[in-house]
């Protein structure tokens, strides 16, 4: 394995310009757009050869969807890509696979690249599966004999065997994805970029899909580049992290650090927003929650206590009102659906406001010290009311389970800090 990286990036830049056409008559304008129009309308009039109001009609603006990204990646690394929506993921991966020129900065890269960044990616939707297993090999540059050598496993990984001589255009968007996936992962390319494209498949697919790509890195020594909004799987699969934010390298390491600043952004853009509400309500239903809090503090025993709390209120009187709760970690991990056939919180008649206070003791013993959303939702016997999602937040410190200096922290090591005793004896020979 060379020791040279086999990907270079340095200083890259992509630019949009993006042309603001002026609205058309029928398009809504507020009072004051639509005086500026009759004032720039009126000024062309008594000077028609001036420019005045001009811009109205192409208004242009600059947008760097990537700038001044800058890393390498050394061959047969896992890399997962994090970041919001629109911090230029997607971008950056179709620079990387020649389908989109940057505007500044330069690429290396030593080897094929094989791309699947959306459903049916380098597909010709007349032809057959078969054709276009031949195709799409051809244009990720492998030869004639490199495909047929791989055209059965290929085949056999997309289960599509049935349909393999009909048109591409008829099948499902999952028979699209297993098939475009199988031909990327199985002719051998040198360097794999994925988007979140395999959220289409079944999950049998998709554990299926991210089994091949550990493989493929793992054992065949090749690069993967995958972008993905589950960082559940990322942490299982990735060894390495790359933040993206507004465009540019926000943080790079190991990938439990990276999903740990990534969720930390998180939570601050969350509070910065004032996204903490005050409550939720169903003007359908005419009933809310308001007033939520969560928080964690010490019981009277010494250990750790989680208390929900939130006021009921409903604008008539309400019979048999069911509370349900869930957990998730605040990468989208359910860790709990709690339903009130299972608990039998209900409030048997809510006519004035009541105030509502659910605990669990020793949450330490069940939970990774991290960041944890709850959702509250409101049910009677066949009917939801209200489900109150991310409604609250919490947080949990890591402990030290074993007295050693390390914590059991929930993107690291998973979600249940389970304890083991350890005992060695010498066996009989």
């Amino acid at each position: 394995m060379s020791s040279d990286p086999i990907i270079t990036i340095e200083g890259l830049g992509k630019r949009y310009v993006i042309r603001h056409a002026a609205r058309r008559a029928k398009d809504y304008r507020s009072l004051s757009e639509s005086l500026a129009r009759g004032a720039s309308t009126l000024a062309r009039k008594l000077r028609p050869n001036s420019r005045v109001g001009r811009y109205e009609q192409h208004r242009w603006e600059e947008f760097w969807a990537l700038r001044g990204v800058a890393f390498e990646v050394a061959e047969g690394d896992i890399i997962g890509i994090v970041g919001r929506n629109g911090a230029g993921k997607s971008t950056l991966l179709k620079l990387l696979s020649r389908i989109s020129e940057p505007t500044e900065g330069r690429i290396r890269l030593r080897g094929r690249v094989a791309s699947l960044l959306e459903v049916g990616t380098g597909f010709h939707p007349e032809l057959t599966g078969r054709e276009n297993i031949y195709l799409n090999g051809a244009i990720l540059g492998m030869t004639r004999a490199e495909i047929r050598r791989n055209f059965d496993g290929i085949v056999a990984f997309a289960e599509v065997e049935r349909f393999l001589d009909t048109p591409v255009k008829r099948y499902s968007s999952g028979m699209y994805v297993r098939l475009a996936f199988a031909v990327a992962a199985h002719l051998e390319p040198e360097i794999l970029v994925v988007d979140e494209v395999l959220a289409v498949g079944d999950l049998a697919f998709q554990k299926k899909c991210l089994g091949k790509m550990d493989e493929v890195a793992r054992r065949e020594g090749r690069t993967v580049l995958f972008v993905s909004h589950n960082m559940a799987t990322l942490a299982a699969l990735c060894q390495r992290g790359i933040m993206l934010d507004e465009g540019r390298v926000a943080a790079d390491g190991p990938m439990a650090d990276v999903i740990g600043t990534y969720q930390h952004a998180l939570l601050e853009r969350h509070a910065d927003s004032g996204a903490d509400p005050a409550g939720q309500y169903s003007e359908e239903h005419g009933i809310g929650i308001r007033s939520p809090r969560a928080a964690v503090a010490e019981a009277p025993d010494g250990t750790s206590e989680l208390r929900i709390e939130f006021v009921l209120h409903a604008d008539n009187p309400f019979r048999e009102v069911q509370i349900g709760i869930e957990i998730q970690t605040y990468n989208g991990v359910r860790i709990a659906e709690l339903p009130p056939k299972m608990t039998g919180f209900i409030v048997e008649n809510l006519t004035d406001p009541l105030h509502c206070v659910l605990t669990c003791r020793d949450v330490r013993r069940y939970l990774a010290g991290g960041d944890y959303t709850v959702r509250i939702f409101l049910r009677k016997p066949a009917e939801m009311l209200l489900s109150a999602d991310d409604l609250v937040r919490f947080s949990l410190d890591p402990l030290d389970l074993y007295d050693l200096g390390t914590t059991f922290e929930q993107g690291r090591h998973g979600l249940v800090p389970l304890r083991f005793d350890f005992a060695c004896e010498e066996s009989a020979r």
